[in-house]
């Protein structure tokens, strides 16, 4: 916790020491340049330091404590008490520096009478103004300095408090992003396993070594789908690989008279992808496109260049199943289209065609 305190403040810390290290600074500064006497900058020092603790008495105790609850009144109040407080100590302060260089022969002016100040002096110097009023000049300045320090705490704190409610929301809103889609590819994969079973099963009773061999290609699917898909993202060779599996054990259970087009890119770069992405529709096509009674087709392509795909799957429509199109489809498109308007805002393009006779997926995806 202290680490990520730490690190999550190392800016504001370092700013901070900067501005002490220019204000703390500037005193020596003074002393080189015009021979400031040291009552001054000791008068300097303790303002300043009466400064800081207004500022840091407001920044971090009442502000965070009074200002953002019910309640406001009671940082109000702590505040006129906060100003007024460190106000007399500023003027006991001002009054013992002044009292002290009083003796000076510059000072021998402020003591005369009012009617006699603008009379020459002694010394045959020439008129001498007014005597500027000190205590107004110091409460006026008092005032001005301590009403800047504090609405400068309050609205820098009122800004890191609205930085610091953005980033919760923003955690808050990728934590319900990751639950949400990790609930939709849950619900991928019991639909896609309860279909491969219903596959296979109609294939026992017509070719015992093709089912063997449907088995085999089944565990490497779960395989897939229990291990490499929850790491999160995976290659995409293996999702290409996945693919191809699903339609090799697609094809057991098809006649002469299905036309089966697969175009899996062969050279393509490795990007990594988030599993699952392509296999509903897939799927899709061949549990509500193919006929055995007649013709029918499936075409699935890819084209993969540099961080961008382009997918296609079509298929033809079979009238006698056009309602279970309609009534039962829904399910793993449906969370294709939840699961890319999640994952890639503004960076793909869904187009689905439906025709009397033909149902066509184009999918894009920006993985840049």
């Amino acid at each position: 916790m202290k680490k990520s305190f730490f690190e999550g403040n190392k800016i504001r810390i370092v700013l901070h020491l900067l501005a002490w290290a220019i204000l703390l600074g500037l005193p020596l500064y003074f002393i080189k340049r015009w021979q400031v006497g040291k009552d001054f900058i000791w008068l300097y020092y303790i303002n300043t330091l009466i400064s800081g603790i207004i500022f840091y008495a407001n920044y971090l105790v009442l502000v965070p404590r009074f200002f953002f609850d019910s309640r406001r009144y009671r940082y109000y109040l702590s505040v006129i008490i906060l100003i007024a407080g460190f106000y007399f100590v500023s003027d006991i302060s001002n009054k013992l520096v002044f009292k002290y260089e009083s003796g000076s022969a510059n000072t021998e002016q402020f003591n005369r009478q009012p009617e006699d100040r603008k009379r020459p002096l002694p010394s045959g110097g020439g008129a001498v103004l007014a005597r500027p009023p000190f205590r107004e000049m110091h409460l006026f300045n008092y005032g001005f300095t301590s009403l800047f320090l504090v609405f400068f705490s309050l609205g820098l704190r009122g800004l890191e408090r609205h930085s610091q409610i953005e980033k919760l929301q923003e955690k808050l809103g990728k934590e319900n992003l990751n639950s949400e889609l990790a609930f939709l590819k849950n619900q991928i994969s019991p639909h896609f396993f309860f279909n491969t079973l219903n596959n296979i099963y109609s294939l026992i009773g017509i070719n015992a070594v093709d089912s063997q061999y449907a088995v085999l290609k089944l565990s490497k699917l779960m395989r897939y789908l229990l291990y490499e898909s929850e790491h999160g993202n995976t290659r995409l060779s293996n999702e290409i690989g996945f693919m191809n599996n699903y339609i090799d054990l697609m094809k057991l259970r098809m006649s002469d008279k299905i036309r089966l087009s697969v175009s899996f890119p062969e050279k393509y770069e490795d990007i990594n992808i988030p599993p699952l992405l392509f296999i509903p529709f897939i799927e899709n096509a061949f549990k509500h496109g193919i006929s055995y009674r007649g013709k029918s087709f499936i075409d699935i392509s890819m084209l993969a260049i540099k961080d961008s795909i382009t997918f296609r799957c079509a298929n033809s429509l079979v009238k006698t199943r056009e309602e279970t199109e309609i009534g039962h489809s829904g399910i793993g498109l449906e969370n294709v289209g939840k699961r890319l308007s999640l994952l890639f805002p503004g960076k793909h393009e869904l187009k689905i065609n439906r025709s009397e006779t033909a149902f066509e997926v184009l999918l894009y995806i920006n993985f840049a």
